[in-house]
Order: structure tokens, then sequence, then C-alpha cells
């Protein structure tokens, strides 16, 4: 099979365990208290197979919604499997998690640094409305990287992180036609192009551009309002752009503009143990069988 024709599946660490989607399912491997791999498999929703997930950037949108919510699922059938029955997390709470996670982002991420940045202009007297943005910009871009660094240093955090390691190896074992055995897959990459580190620094540096041509908003309120509003927008152009560089990774010039979002991604990857990854190719193959099954039954 050729690089050009190999599926573009995804992942996700999750606690003690590893996500792995493809085009049709989803699958979870995680490793229970009692060390046993657990395994969750289910079809992805119509959302992904609809006309919208095809049309160039609101795909974009479609797909960072309907990635949210199948993220925040499997964080909790992982913090399930990991805790008792009476700490199960289901139902509304759910919904509620991932509104609680989507306000917090927004919050920290858009609002904040737009906030910091317009009275940071005003006492410093800054005339220019676009240094004003640019500033806000570059803030956003600090607050990003600062959050992951702090995270980063926490105990728990460093395991999911492992696994998010583990998740990059696999795929890229795979990419690389690679026996999938943990040995094996250790010796590959923890980088990977379509990150969502990536994605998220993605983000940022677009907000920064298409905010600071937006000119001269001189109320905070509607400053605020048009962070908000943008949002999609800066989301619907950041997936175009990274579905851009992965299908152009021989390009030197490709490879050049991509090292900062490989670099960030040494702050959420650390290097997976062998059971890690036995996980990771675990969740993967069992992807991969959900996989097949789907197309022995339409044909």
């Amino acid at each position: 099979m050729s690089e050009q024709t190999l599926p573009s599946y995804g992942g996700q660490a999750v606690i003690e365990g590893v996500m792995m989607r493809g085009a049709k399912s989803v699958a979870i491997a995680m490793r229970a208290p009692n060390d046993e791999i657990v395994l969750h498999t289910e079809p992805l929703g119509p959302i992904y197979q609809s006309k919208w997930s095809k049309v160039p950037f609101l795909r974009g949108l479609v797909m960072l919604w309907d990635a949210m919510a199948l993220g925040t699922r499997a964080l909790t059938i992982s913090a399930n499997t990991q805790g008792d029955e009476d700490e199960k997390i289901e139902g509304p709470m759910l919904y509620v998690t991932l509104g609680i996670s989507l306000t917090f982002a927004i919050l920290l991420f858009f609002l904040t640094p737009a906030t910091a940045g317009h009275y940071l202009g005003k006492w410093l007297n800054i005339q220019s409305p676009w240094l004003v943005n640019l500033i806000e910009g570059v803030l956003r871009i600090i607050i990003l990287v600062a959050y992951i660094w702090l995270i980063s240093r926490m105990e728990d955090i460093q395991r999911v992180f492992g696994y998010h390691g583990a998740e990059h190896k696999v795929i890229n074992a795979f990419e690389a036609g690679a026996e999938l055995t943990p040995e094996v897959v250790q010796t590959y990459s923890l980088e990977h192009p379509r990150c969502g580190t990536a994605f998220l620094l993605t983000v940022m540096v677009f907000s920064v551009i298409i905010f600071t041509l937006l000119g001269p908003i001189d109320s905070i309120w509607m400053k605020l309002l048009s962070r908000i509003v943008l949002v999609p927008v800066v989301a619907g152009i950041s997936y175009e752009y990274i579905r851009w560089t992965a299908r152009h990774l021989d390009s030197p010039f490709v490879q050049a503009i991509i090292k900062p979002n490989l670099a960030l991604q040494h702050l959420t990857t650390n290097p997976p143990d062998l059971k890690m990854l036995e996980v990771s190719i675990a969740s993967f193959n069992a992807m991969r069988a959900q996989e097949d099954a789907a197309e022995i039954s339409v044909m």
C-alpha cells in the first residue's frame, strides 16, 4: 500500500489507555486496575460520512466538534474503567463536562489574551490597533505553551502523555509498514504531523493573523464577541492547513514550516514503556478489525 493510499488514522490518549479512530469506527484500549487490557469499540456517528465532512473549511468545524464530543466520551469511558461504580460519569454529567471544557478553553485561550492585550495597549498608550492585536496574539501563544508546560508537570498527566507518545509511535509504525509489536514500535518517532497539539498551535497562529487583520475595535465587548464568533473560522482554516501539510510532507518547505508544531509535541508526549505500547497496539488492532468488518458488511 503506498503512502498516498494509507488511511488517515488518528487517536488520542486517555486515562491509562489510547483511543484509535478510523473512518467508520473507534476503539479504546485501557489498562484496568487488575492489569488486564479492556477494549471498547463502537461505530462512528454518521457525521463522519456526511456530505458536510467533505466540504472544505466546513469539514473542519464538523470534525472538530465531533472530535471534542468523541474525545470527552473516550476520556469518560477510561475514567469509568479506573473508578468504582458509584464514581462513574455518564448521562447529563458527560455533556456538562463537555460544556465546561469548551467554555474554559474559549475563556483561557481567546477571551483572556484579548482582554489582556486590549488593556495592555491602553496602559502602554499604543496607538496602532494592529500592534495591539498582534500583542494579543503573542499573549495567546504564550498562554497555550505555558498551560501545556504546567500541566505536563503533573504526575497523572505525565502518564497520559506517555500514552500519547504510544499512540503516535503506533501510527508512525503502521504508516511505515512495520510490524506492530511493542519492541518494533518503540523505535519510531514521538512526533506526528496530524497531532492535536499541532492543530492547537496552528489555531493560535492563524488567530494572530486573522485577528490582527481585523484592525481597530475600540469596544472591549465587541472585541470579545468577535473572538468568539471567529473561533469557527480560525478552526476551519487551521484544519485545512493541517490537511495540506500532511499531504506534502516530502516538501522541504513544508518540513520547515511544521517544525514548531512538531517541537510543541515534545511537551505533550513522553516516551512510553512497552506496556503502554501494548495497550496502544491493542487499540489500533481492535479499530482495524472493526473497519475490516464494516467493509465486509457493505459488500
